[in-house]
Parts: structure tokens; C-alpha cells; sequence
């Protein structure tokens, strides 16, 4: 993907952001995403961000894992290896209520957080740019993403007004790509012994 353009404002207070957050989409600038040091309630409600579908991914998983015990359990019980216990019949189902609740669970956790990774693009071999630093740290850091139509000069002014205290340009890769940090680093380091 190409790289694009971002303004970055940094702010020092969470209750100085919120209002900052709703003026820029009221002015109609396009919020890239909002890092934060901790989480921040009503944040996503603020940013106009839809309630996450999370949940229903979490049900139809437990729907499959239900689905997936039942069908095995009887196929093999009364098909496949029908076995003699103690006069029981073969298709018991109280005797499976354990099962089918393990697998429900199994699949729906397991489902849920390789969900929540792929929407969040979060993974060990994924890299993503890094807008500041001290965003999880201390400094609460909104990107705004520039468009054909955006003056950048009038944005800096804009987010100064609502009250950043720190304003800069950048552009960087707006997705992820693989690679890894410390590689990176590495070079860095390497370079600047190299320059010094």
C-alpha cells in the first residue's frame, strides 16, 4: 500500500481530547484512529466508531462448537463405535452436556480472539507505524488522515485551537506489513554508530 498523509496532535489531558475529538468531526476531517495510554469510556461513542460485532462472532462460534460436539459425539456413539455402558442408551445426551459445553466454549474463545487479532491487525510477525512514542506512555496522540482536499497548514491551526500542545505532519503506511521491530531498531542503531 502507498504511504499517506497524516497530521498528528498530541494532547496532555483526556478532558481535553473528548472536546477535541468532537470538534474535529463536527469540522469534518477524517480521524484516522485516537492512541490513548489507557482506555478511555465513551471514546469510541465520541470518534462515532459502530458497536462491535464482536459478540455475534462469539455466538456463531458457540453455535459451531455446540453444532460440532452434538454431531460428533452421536455419530460416534451410535454409528461409528457404539458402545455397551451399563445398559445406557447410545444417544444419551445428559451424559454429553460436558462435552457439547467445553467445545461451545472452546470455539467460541478461541474464535473470538483469532477474530479480535485479524480486526485489530494485531499479531507477533504484523508491524505497524508508530505516530508517537509516549502514546502509551503518557500523551494521548489523534491522527488525521489528510485528503486531496484537506490544508494541512488550516489543520495544524485547527487542532492547536482545540488544544494540542504538540502538531506535526507525517507520512507513513496507514495499514500493517510483516516484518519485526527489533530488526528495525537494529538498523537504526547501526547507522547512527556508523554516522557517529
Amino acid at each position: 500500500m502507498a504511504k499517506k498523509k497524516f497530521v498528528v496532535g498530541c494532547f496532555k489531558d483526556e478532558d481535553i481530547l473528548f472536546p477535541a475529538v468532537k470538534k474535529v468531526r463536527v469540522a469534518g476531517y477524517k480521524i484516522h484512529d485516537v492512541y490513548t495510554p489507557f482506555p478511555l469510556h465513551g471514546l469510541d461513542h465520541a470518534m462515532g466508531l459502530r458497536e462491535t460485532s464482536l459478540h455475534t462472532a462469539g455466538f456463531i462460534y458457540g453455535i459451531t462448537g455446540t453444532t460440532t460436539a452434538i454431531s460428533c459425539i452421536s455419530w460416534i456413539l451410535t454409528k461409528d463405535w457404539p458402545l455397551n455402558f451399563g445398559g445406557k442408551p447410545h444417544f444419551s445426551l445428559p451424559a454429553w452436556i460436558p462435552i457439547i459445553f467445553e467445545l461451545t466454549v472452546l470455539f467460541s474463545a478461541v474464535g473470538m480472539v483469532i477474530t479480535f487479532c485479524y480486526l485489530c491487525q494485531m499479531a507477533p510477525f504484523l508491524k505497524k507505524h508508530v505516530f508517537h512514542p509516549r502514546s502509551t506512555d503518557d500523551t494521548f496522540v489523534m491522527v488525521i488522515e489528510c485528503t486531496t482536499k484537506t490544508n494541512v497548514e488550516d489543520l495544524k491551526g485547527f487542532l492547536a485551537s482545540a488544544g494540542a500542545n504538540e502538531i506535526n505532519v507525517q507520512e507513513a503506511e496507514p495499514g500493517w506489513w510483516l516484518g519485526t521491530y527489533d530488526k528495525e531498531q537494529q538498523l537504526i542503531k547501526e547507522t547512527a554508530v556508523s554516522v557517529a
